[in-house]
Order: structure tokens, then C-alpha cells, then sequence
């Protein structure tokens, strides 16, 4: 209940999203009662920050609820550049970061360009590629052995007829950061390439959504590399998923590109309000974010006690590695049957063998190692 997010359609139909199942309906197949759900699957935070309903209880709209927020969500978008250290007109507000990859592909993807996606990564890259007519070319990651870093030189050769690359640091779903350094001279190499052959250089979507948890960005090479665009969320350390909001940061002349397909009013008069707050309030984000480390490293620890082989993480997640994909499967439908909801990887994905796992709170992830634990074979051999 938990199915491979990218499904096939017809041959001349664009490839389609399937949704995660609905709490609804892994209560109904499982017959557990749906209060006892937990999603341990979508990366989530277990609870919205405090601000959150302090905003909404006081009421602090804008707008009223029965109007339309402000096209140019202007004191969003003021919080957003002082955060992230741009100017407003390098912003594109979005509902949520995937709505602003949706504008990015309609914006520079088309029948005929190509796309780099590097793999595995998230899937939507794929998606948003085809369902614009573009083709994807795919760049397998090194592997395990190298913490799933990029091939940085099969990017760069593949670069070379390329006219968008999608990029995720950390990545989705292997939850690690590209080696210091990785992404920045690739930028650098991709610049040079493109003079020497007298051509634009791709656009690269750098994907930042798990920025917070490892305290670096690259924003500030968009002035290196103007054809840079990073996108931020308050989905992940800021804990406000249900809002909906994201940001495009790039230099003006990219977002000038991007602009013409936002549509007006994507973001609601209260996202736009408690998200502003979020970004204007100091020091309340850095004890979470802490909060979330130490209780990683403890799911972590909890899960390797039960014979789960649990990889490193620098997010807000971790992946599990077993013995095949059927061992995977298995451990998935077990922890199902008592209402815990974990991400699975599908038949012929280069992490078939994998579940990936949600930090939740203690009790939450207590619940998940008891569960784990009540599965276990007496030989301890969960993982691998």
C-alpha cells in the first residue's frame, strides 16, 4: 500500500504519479483502525511548529479568507530573499517545491530537449521530464560503496546534449550530500564545456529540500552560474508539508523565465501568513533541527539493534538495506499489518532491496521498533 510513485500509461499518454496510498486505505486493506496509522513513508515532521497555530489562531491574514491572496505574495516573498540571502525579484513562490519544479520543467523542458536525471533520485524528475515530451537520460549514481555520490564526469559527458540536469543535495532517497565540493565543480565544469563549444550552458535544478538538516546551501553560486536554479520548501525541517509552499532562487534572468507559467493564487492567505512568520522568527528552527538528529540517530540505533542493516543519514530519514527485494517486501508487510506505513521501492529500482523511514517522534518510533522486534526471525537476520 505504499506502491512505486512513477506508473507507466498509455504508449502515447504522458507517465503518470501514483499517489501514496491514502491512511484510509491502508487501514481498510490491513483492517487496523485508521487512528492507529502512521506514516513513516513521506518524510514528514510528527508535529508543525508552535508559531504555526499561533498564527492562525490570532488570525494574522492579510487578506481576509474569502479573498484571494496577493498575486505578488510580497511579504512572503520580502521574508523568503532576507532568509535566503537574495534579492525578491530572484524568487518564484510556489505551492510547495513540487508545484515549482512543475514550473520549472513547463518552463525550459519541451518535445525534443533532454533532461540528466542522476539515479536513484526522486521520481518526479522523471515524471515532470516526460510529461513535458522531453526525453530522460538517465545517470546511474555510483553506488552504495560511494555513498550513492553522482558520477560527476558521466554528468558532464552527458551534459554535452543536455538541456536540463535535476539534481537533489542531500538526495532523495539515499538521505546523504554530495562529497564537498561535487556540485560546485561540476557548475564550473559545465560553464567551461559550454564556452568552448559555443552554447548555453543546461540548466540545473538543485534541488535543496533537506537543506536545513545539513546547514549548507549553494544559492550563492547562482552569481558563478546564472543558469543555477535552487529550490527551498518549509515541507521538511520547517515542519509545514500541509501549507504547501516553495521557492525557485535564481538570478533574475532565469526567474524572469520562469514566471510566466505561476499561476495566480496557488498559495493560500494562511500559508502565505504562518509561512512568513516561519521565515521572520529567529531561533526557533536550529533546536528542531537538532531535535531531529539526535532522535535519528536514536531510530537508527533502535533499528540496528533488531538486525536492520540502517545506512547513514544527514536528513530527516533513513534507508534500510535487506537481503533481496522480497526480504524488503516482506518487512514492509509486516510492519503494514500494524498500521506503519513505510516508503517501498518497486520491482527493477536500483533500490528494490530498500525501505526508506520516516523520523517521527520517540513514541512513534518506538512503536516502529516494537513492531520491527514482534517481526524479527529468531536468527536476527532483518536486514543484511
Amino acid at each position: 500500500m505504499s506502491p512505486t510513485p512513477v506508473t507507466s500509461a498509455l504508449p502515447t499518454a504522458p507517465i503518470g504519479y501514483t499517489w501514496e496510498a491514502t491512511s484510509a486505505a491502508v487501514a481498510a486493506r490491513y483492517g487496523v483502525p485508521i487512528g492507529s496509522i502512521l506514516r513513516f513513508d513521506l518524510n514528514t515532521a510528527p508535529e508543525p511548529p508552535a508559531l504555526a497555530a499561533a498564527v492562525i489562531a490570532a488570525g494574522r491574514f492579510e487578506d481576509g479568507l474569502s479573498e484571494y491572496p496577493p498575486a505578488d505574495y510580497a511579504r512572503l516573498t520580502a521574508a523568503a530573499a532576507r532568509r535566503y540571502d537574495v534579492s525578491p525579484d530572484e524568487i518564484v513562490v510556489g505551492a510547495g517545491a513540487d508545484e515549482i519544479l512543475d514550473l520549472i520543467a513547463k518552463a525550459f523542458l519541451r518535445p525534443g530537449r533532454t533532461a540528466i536525471v542522476p539515479t536513484p533520485t526522486y521520481s518526479m524528475y522523471r515524471v515532470l521530464t516526460e510529461q513535458r515530451g522531453a526525453t530522460v537520460v538517465r545517470v546511474p549514481r555510483l553506488g552504495l560503496h560511494a555513498d550513492f555520490a553522482l558520477d560527476r564526469p558521466a554528468i558532464r559527458a552527458a551534459a554535452a546534449t543536455a538541456d536540463l540536469i535535476w539534481l537533489c543535495d542531500p538526495n532523495n532517497p539515499t538521505a546523504l550530500p554530495e562529497p564537498d565540493g561535487t556540485i560546485a565543480g561540476l557548475l564550473a565544469d559545465l560553464d567551461a564545456d559550454a564556452r568552448r563549444a559555443g552554447r548555453a550552458a543546461p540548466i540545473v535544478v538543485l534541488d535543496e529540500a533537506y537543506a536545513e538538516f545539513v546547514g549548507s546551501s549553494l544559492i550563492g553560486v547562482r552569481l558563478d552560474y546564472p543558469r543555477l536554479i535552487v529550490v527551498r520548501t518549509v515541507s521538511k525541517a520547517y515542519g509545514l508539508a500541509g501549507l504547501r509552499v516553495g521557492f525557485a532562487l535564481a538570478v533574475r534572468e532565469t526567474v524572469a523565465t520562469i514566471e510566466p507559467y505561476r499561476p495566480p493564487g496557488s498559495v493560500s492567505v494562511v500559508s502565505v501568513a504562518v509561512v512568513t512568520a516561519a521565515l521572520e522568527t529567529d531561533g526557533w528552527l536550529a533546536p528542531r533541527i537538532a531535535a531531529v538528529h539526535a532522535e535519528r540517530d536514536r531510530l537508527a540505533g533502535g533499528l540496528r539493534a533488531e538486525g536492520w542493516e540502517v545506512l547513514p543519514s544527514v536528513t530527516n530519514f533513513v534507508l534500510a538495506r535487506f537481503e533481496s527485494p522480497s526480504a524488503a517486501a516482506e518487512a514492509a508487510e509486516s510492519l503494514l499489518h500494524r498500521g506503519l506505513v513505510p516508503r517501498t521501492f518497486g520491482p527493477g529500482h536500483p533500490l528494490a532491496d530498500h525501505l526508506r523511514i520516516t523520523v517521527r517522534s520517540a513514541d512513534q518510533d518506538d512503536r516502529l521498533v516494537a513492531a520491527v522486534r514482534a517481526s524479527t526471525p529468531p536468527d536476527g537476520r532483518a536486514g543484511r
